[in-house]
């Protein structure tokens, strides 16, 4: 019985309640705005509540584990993923013109939302075992190897909103792993360059005999959609100038919930999904959606707070990884739907309807917990 008692209390030790607080309150608010974006008699209403608790136990499962039992599974984990990214490219299902699941017979899976946590954990491996020795650029050339790997798997789907976000992960890891700084000036630069381009030539650039190469054409569309909305109203462009027009109509009060007329009246494309803000700012206005940005901000403060707490660089690398992955998903989204960035596909965390992001997401956050429950002296 006391053991029992006792592994009771380890369980609920391994929470962490601010964390836990702030993601209840993200749950209360996604799930008020799904309802909002699709009512209750939807099916798919019933199902994101599914998903919500799906992923709350994934989390909790998560965060009972000892890092240094995330620690060793970190590159089985990785090689899976990499496993499964061969296995979609292979004999993938294809679906809308991207071949991106693998049937499994009871289930079809999203192999590349694995690698937005199994490649930080991979890096965070390979530099906890480089700690004992100061960590050379050789290192962060097999790091960078590491990570293009599945990079290069999930662009090739085609899914470059997914592949971001894994670059992203694993770039921060690299980052706080000691990367310099002045090593990233080049790549500023040609961004720069590149931006500076498409800005001044967008009319000659943005014809449709001119071939981009690197991209897609739909990728390319993208892009010139960004720099002039208007160029194809009904077509191209009709995502963002509608998500646009329903962030704009909420005004500083907005309409007030479920009053939202571009939603209601289905002008929103994917509103359940990628264009989710545009719902709730439609009907929060500026304030809910200062609001709802702030309270992503103290979720993303309290990973990079329980970061600087982890005794061991892995603790802190995967913490970080995790934070400012959050950081990404929220950044990108709200700049796809506000017109600053091109549409690209990304979730918005904890509100956009899908059962794997969701549960992705609550492994990032019992990643978080493991790390912030767990010291050195409690392993042994």
């Amino acid at each position: 019985m006391k053991l029992m008692v006792l592994a009771v209390r380890r369980m609920f030790a391994a929470l962490d309640w601010p964390l836990l607080a702030l993601l209840a309150v993200m749950a209360m608010v996604g799930m008020a705005t799904m309802h909002s974006a699709v009512g209750d008699a939807d099916p798919r209403f019933a199902d994101q509540f599914r998903n919500f608790l799906i992923a709350f136990v994934v989390m909790w499962i998560v965060a009972v584990l000892q890092p240094r039992v995330i620690l060793k599974c970190a590159p089985y984990v990785y090689l899976l993923g990499i496993a499964l990214l061969v296995a979609v490219a292979l004999f993938g299902v294809t679906s809308k013109g991207a071949t991106r699941w693998l049937n499994i017979g009871v289930a079809r899976i999203q192999p590349s939302e694995i690698m937005k946590i199994a490649v930080p954990l991979m890096l965070a491996w390979y530099f906890e075992r480089q700690s004992l020795s100061r960590i050379r650029a050789r290192d962060f050339c097999v790091a960078a190897f590491l990570l293009l790997i599945p990079a290069a798997l999930i662009i090739e789907q085609p899914d470059l909103g997914t592949a971001m976000l894994v670059l992203a992960s694993g770039f921060c890891v690299m980052y706080f792993g000691g990367l310099s700084f002045k090593l990233l000036i080049p790549v500023v630069l040609v961004l720069g360059i590149g931006l500076g381009t498409l800005v001044t030539h967008e009319g000659q650039i943005c014809e449709p005999d001119v071939n981009w190469v690197v991209l897609h054409e739909y990728q390319k569309n993208r892009i010139c959609v960004l720099l002039n909305p208007g160029m194809d109203p009904l077509g191209k462009g009709f995502h963002t100038i509608q998500s646009m027009i329903a962030v704009g109509s909420g005004g500083v009060y907005g309409k007030g919930y479920m009053q939202g007329t571009q939603s209601h009246l289905d002008f929103i494309p994917e509103r359940m999904t990628d264009f989710i803000f545009a719902v709730f700012a439609e009907e929060f206005g500026l304030y809910g959606g200062v609001a709802l940005l702030a309270l992503y901000a103290l979720l993303v403060l309290r990973g990079l707070s329980i970061t600087v707490r982890a005794p061991t660089q892995f603790g802190r690398l995967v913490g970080g990884a995790m934070s400012m992955m959050m950081f990404v998903y929220v950044f990108v989204n709200v700049g796809m739907v506000t017109g600053i960035l091109p549409v690209v596909g990304i979730p918005l965390p904890f509100m956009s309807y899908g059962g794997t992001a969701l549960i992705t997401l609550g492994v990032a956050c019992g990643l978080l917990m493991s790390i912030g429950s767990h010291q050195p002296q409690r392993d042994t």
